[in-house]
């Protein structure tokens, strides 16, 4: 019985996960685009504190190393250097390990840590004395690659043109490809740069992924390429089922700038000192204008949670409601003749196309049948989609999509689904039509893989 089931488990997934693109090859370095812009100077992805954590998370001896130079940590050096030339300290971490290890070196010489980023020291020989010394290193490392931005024309590599690097032709496409290469001038660097990148800080998860620290429990929701993390647990299941969690370990989340946390549950009303009333609704705080208004609306007063003004300073407002506000958090009307389904909030009506997003999202809610007139009342919106994190596969094919940012992103192959966590009990089959409400997104892989299109 135990092969039979291990036979069918097999066979399903074949099934259901039938290759969407033909399997890529692991890590493929592309020499004419190594970093982005932004990433190159994203100078707020880190704080000394996430600084540090990621160093003792790599077991190298920076992380309760002070420079005897200067009497600072390595983590207040990378931060201050981040900050004073606005380049992002993950640049000067993997740096440090490009060229000296130093990053994962349990035990450096005096030599990896006088030339930890090989400023002032080319290959050829010849270590210019002036850049010596770990702190000094640091600042001249990240200081260099700021100046070259800054000063482009300066030097032999511009952006947008061809040269010859170690005999291959090397177009540099974007403003940082090309201070890297005037940084380090070789093929081998640039790609042990990329690797180390790519391994330490790619970010593959999409907007709409519930993250779960495997040490502290933590919940997050990757969104905007940050991650927000769930204060309480009524936060997380007023808006997401906590099956769709994925299990990582802490330095995957680490790959993330860490974005405003979602505090409250969804739909709570907030009463701030001066007794403003708000609905939280979603990612919006929503005034209430009067008290008239509330009780008209039906809300309970019972149900006010007392907050500080500073608690919800970070969260964008949305539309006021008022008296004439109809379904403010949303109802459900059918027509009478037709039998057609509406979500209907904020005086517009949606088309709800199938009784499967009935029962996915509105199972609490009490349809109430009305006529078609009344119905015409109600400006039409767009059909109801699938939210943000779900995982979808029509009835007619074997491609497994995730919904994130209302597209339809396909994963690159089954071992991508399997490396980021995914499960297949939370994949929803729908139909072509519904899916057809979500266009095509980009291809998801995994920390292993990285697009076909990259390398040209």
């Amino acid at each position: 019985m135990k092969i039979r089931f291990f036979g069918v488990i097999l066979i399903f997934l074949a099934t259901i996960l039938a290759p969407v693109a033909p399997a890529l090859a692991q890590f493929t370095f592309n020499p004419h685009y190594v970093l982005s812009d932004q990433e190159l100077t994203n100078y707020s992805s880190m704080t000394i504190d996430q600084i540090n954590a990621f160093l003792k998370s790599k077991g190298g001896i920076l992380a309760n190393y002070i420079d005897p130079n200067v009497r600072m940590s390595i983590p207040q050096l990378i931060y201050e250097s981040s900050q004073m030339y606005k380049i992002n300290p993950r640049y000067a971490l993997v740096l440090l390990q490009k060229e000296q290890s130093l990053i994962t070196d349990e035990a450096p010489t005096q030599g990896q840590l006088n030339w930890a980023t090989g400023y002032g020291c080319p290959d050829s020989g010849g270590c210019n004395p002036k850049y010596q010394g770990l702190g000094n290193q640091i600042d001249w490392g990240v200081g260099a690659i700021r100046f070259y931005l800054d000063n482009p024309n300066q030097f032999r590599f511009q952006t947008g043109r061809t040269y010859t690097v170690d005999g291959q032709s090397v177009t540099m496409q974007n403003d940082a490809t090309t201070a890297l290469y005037i940084y380090t001038p070789h093929l081998h660097g640039n790609e042990s740069l990329a690797r180390i990148w790519t391994e330490w800080f790619s970010q593959n998860y999409p907007d709409g992924s519930l993250l779960q620290d495997n040490e502290d429990g933590s919940v997050w929701l990757i969104q905007g390429n940050s991650r927000r993390l769930f204060s309480s647990k009524v936060a997380l299941v007023s808006r997401y089922s906590t099956k769709q969690l994925i299990p990582v370990e802490p330095n995957e989340l680490e790959k993330y700038q860490i974005g405003t946390p979602i505090k409250y549950a969804n739909y709570s009303l907030l009463r701030i000192e001066t007794g403003g009333i708000y609905l939280l609704d979603n990612d919006v705080v929503r005034p209430i204008t009067s008290m008239k208004a509330f009780k008209l609306l039906g809300f309970n007063p019972e149900e006010v949670m007392n907050v500080k003004t500073t608690d919800i300073a970070d969260i964008p407002r949305g539309e006021s409601i008022t008296i004439e506000s109809t379904f403010p958090t949303g109802g459900l009307l059918q027509d009478k003749a037709t039998g057609g389904v509406y979500f209907v909030q904020n005086g517009k009506k949606y088309p709800i196309w199938a009784k499967q997003l009935l029962n996915l999202y509105y199972k609490t809610k009490k349809i109430v049948k009305v006529t078609a007139e009344e119905l015409k009342q109600y400006p039409t919106g767009n059909p109801i989609k699938f939210k943000d994190g779900e995982l979808l596969k029509s009835d007619k094919e074997s491609t497994i999509y995730f919904v994130s940012n209302g597209a339809r992103r396909p994963f690159v192959s089954e071992a991508a689904f399997k490396e980021l966590g995914y499960k297949l009990t939370n994949v929803i089959v729908t139909t072509d039509k519904l899916l057809s409400l979500h266009p095509i997104g980009e291809v998801i892989t995994s920390a292993n893989f990285v697009s076909a299109s990259s390398t040209k």
